[in-house]
């Protein structure tokens, strides 16, 4: 199995999917908030991706395959806020978001190094 099959890549592609859709979410968070009823939208991969490789570690034998396994089969849901604290029922809190877009930034930056290092080995490995 190379590089670019290992599990560890195929985790780099789904955290690099997951915190592109929450920043989209935040983003979105951002600019309605002050839309008049708009609930809030949160990503979640996290907790279906700690499930699955838990059951995985459980497992005698092929640990590999069921660890590649979990990875691919957990799941990334967009979920909306139900409650809301203003009176035009809008559920951002945007100091909240504004956290949240920070954090997320830099979440995005280490998964990119994360990549860009990866490239770096094969780069080195392919010139020699």
């Amino acid at each position: 199995m190379g590089l670019l099959e290992s599990n560890s890549a195929l985790m780099l592609q789904r955290s690099m999917n997951f915190l592109w859709t929450k920043q989209s979410c935040i983003l979105d968070n951002i600019a309605n908030a002050e839309t008049p009823n708009y609930k809030t939208k949160y990503a979640t991969f996290e907790e279906s991706l700690d499930n699955a490789i838990r059951q995985a570690a459980g497992e005698k034998q092929g640990k590999n395959a069921a660890f590649r396994e979990a990875i691919e089969d957990s799941q990334l849901e967009v979920h909306q806020a139900q409650e809301s604290t203003r009176m035009d029922d809008n559920g951002v809190n945007i100091t909240e978001q504004a956290v949240e877009l920070a954090r997320n930034g830099y979440q995005l930056q280490y998964v990119m190094d994360s990549i860009s290092s990866d490239f770096s080995i094969l780069r080195t490995a392919i010139r020699g």
